[in-house]
């Protein structure tokens, strides 16, 4: 069950992601990560108030909080990191983030056996070689390649958080709905700020281009709210370290779909990883 819901995660991940990298390119990625999580709120307070989930409010939501603060904070490193570039440096730094699940869930008692082990070392250079890691060119910005790690960090935090956040699948909803609405205060108010400052927060083409994209945004708020409810699932039904490491496969999906949609042609090295991913998808799977 942790493999399957895991894997489902790097699914839903890797769909969000490819989703919102076609949006930014039309509306600005503040506006995308504001408006995406509004329309995820709005769904996930119905299904709280239908299941009564409000009923499980505790203390443990305060971990549902600091996730709603750090996501927007590493999504915002992350794009920054990206501007700068080159992708092919930051994309494959980003999916590090997997270090802090891993590192946490061996400090708290995790021993996965050999096999895992071989199968968690073979999946992070399968992920990191999926991004398609530029070894030549121009020199990388020292605050690129710091802006990655920062957002790195914040992800495999959001990762860490999202998992205390609840024991029920009733206060796993309430969970991701504390989330999300933090998610929209801290983003609005980053939004806020940037449009305070000169910046854009709708499209050149004006608010019609949102409008027709709603349908788009609400699947990639939607799909990055499963993903953290299949995440945390993962997370409690087996190994933290096996959880963390399938779950990070998404830069390995977010690749084949733009190589199926886009018809992006896939690098060497990035056909390499999505093998060496899959390889270690099965040790991990079979240890």
């Amino acid at each position: 069950m942790t493999a399957l819901f895991a894997l489902a995660t790097s699914l839903l991940w890797g769909l969000a992601d490819f989703g919102g990298g076609l949006l930014t390119r039309r509306i600005p990625a503040l506006t995308v990560v504001v408006v995406s999580q509004t329309l995820a709120v709005l769904v996930l307070g119905t299904i709280v108030l239908a299941t009564g989930a409000w009923t499980e409010a505790g203390p443990q939501l305060w971990y549902a909080v600091g996730a709603g603060v750090v996501g927007p904070a590493a999504m915002l490193a992350f794009y920054k990191a990206l501007a700068l570039g080159p992708m092919g440096v930051v994309s494959p730094l980003g999916s590090l983030g997997v270090v802090v699940p891993v590192s946490i869930g061996l400090l708290v008692g995790d021993r996965p056996g050999l096999l895992q082990f071989a199968g968690i070392a073979v999946a992070i250079l399968g992920v990191v070689l999926a991004g398609g890691p530029e070894l030549r060119g121009a020199p990388v910005q020292r605050q690129a390649v710091l802006l990655t790690l920062v957002a790195a960090f914040g992800f495999g935090s959001v990762m860490t958080l999202i998992a205390e956040a609840s024991t029920t699948v009733t206060g796993l909803f309430l969970a991701l709905f504390v989330q999300r609405v933090t998610n929209v205060l801290v983003g609005g108010g980053a939004l806020y700020a940037s449009v305070r400052r000169g910046g854009r927060g709708l499209p050149e083409d004006g608010p019609g281009v949102v409008r027709a994209a709603l349908p788009a945004l609400a699947f990639v708020g939607l799909a990055d709210v499963a993903a953290n409810g299949t995440y945390a699932i993962a997370a409690q039904q087996g190994p933290v370290t096996v959880a963390a490491v399938l779950a990070s496969l998404y830069p390995v999906i977010t690749a084949l779909a733009a190589r199926g949609v886009l018809k992006e042609r896939l690098r060497a090295v990035q056909a390499a990883g999505a093998g060496l991913a899959l390889v270690g998808t099965v040790l991990l799977a079979t240890g």
